[in-house]
């Protein structure tokens, strides 16, 4: 009988409506039906889909993975070397990105000057100053610290409050496509990546594409920074890292 839909998405960790995505665009379409009519996928399936998953995850967009698996001449052997390489290229381009950088910055933590009444109207239960010791120890020797400490020491409570404003915006704005099962390396996904982008760009320090790949790698490898996207959804944070990588992938 293979597996249903729902079991499928629990295997592989996406949404039901992402595989119903991959089927409207020929992605991948189960092997069968069931006699009600509902969708059945059997091990072939399973491994396309791995397949699928891992070009995903390197940033490929859907039409150049489709057109990767659907080569006949493709060897399925190759295309694990492929993607072996490609991760490797990847794992290296991040190390050397993150002595750049070191990482990024937590940079909401960075010259506060609020009343304590106004930081808990502004950032709620999250104090930004029990992170500064951290941040500063971390990236202080940094331009993009040294530059988010200039703009924001002379922030007031109302550019505070917008820049947060802005921040839950998008942040909302994101589970809404990943709730409708929007890819993550769709149009709106990565327009919306880049918005981010030009969020941080604007009110901390400059940020670059290979910067903003940065911070949605620490994203997901940072369980603080993990909880806080997904206590808007679970799962966000992943997809917010790999809208966030396909933008990059794109904008190169």
């Amino acid at each position: 009988m293979g597996y249903s839909v729902g079991q499928v998405a629990t295997f592989a960790g996406v949404t039901v409506r992402t595989l119903h995505h991959y089927d409207e665009i020929g992605l991948l379409s189960p092997s069968g039906r069931s006699h009600a009519g509902h969708r059945r996928y059997d091990d072939a399936d399973l491994d396309r889909l791995q397949q699928v998953l891992f070009y995903r995850e390197l940033g490929f967009p859907l039409e150049e993975v489709s057109a990767l698996l659907d080569d006949p001449d493709a060897d399925p052997r190759e295309h694990l070397r492929r993607q072996h390489a490609l991760l490797s290229d990847r794992i290296a381009r991040l190390q050397r990105m993150a002595k750049a950088v070191e990482h990024a910055m937590e940079a909401r933590t960075m010259g506060i000057n609020l009343t304590p009444e106004e930081k808990f109207e502004v950032f709620g239960d999250f104090d930004p100053d029990e992170h500064a010791e951290e941040a500063e120890r971390r990236w202080g020797g940094t331009d993009a610290y040294r530059e988010s400490a200039r703009r924001t020491a002379a922030y007031t409570k109302e550019d505070w409050q917008r820049i947060q404003d802005r921040e839950r915006d998008i942040n909302r704005r994101f589970t809404a496509l990943l709730d409708a099962g929007a890819p993550a390396d769709g149009e709106e996904a990565m327009d919306l990546a880049e918005e981010h982008r030009g969020w941080i760009d604007g009110s901390y320090y400059a940020c670059s594409h290979e910067m903003h790949t940065c911070l949605g790698e620490m994203y997901v490898a940072d369980e603080r920074f993990t909880a806080h996207y997904d206590a808007y959804r679970p799962g966000l944070a992943l997809y917010v890292r790999d809208a966030i990588t396909a933008n990059a992938v794109r904008k190169a």
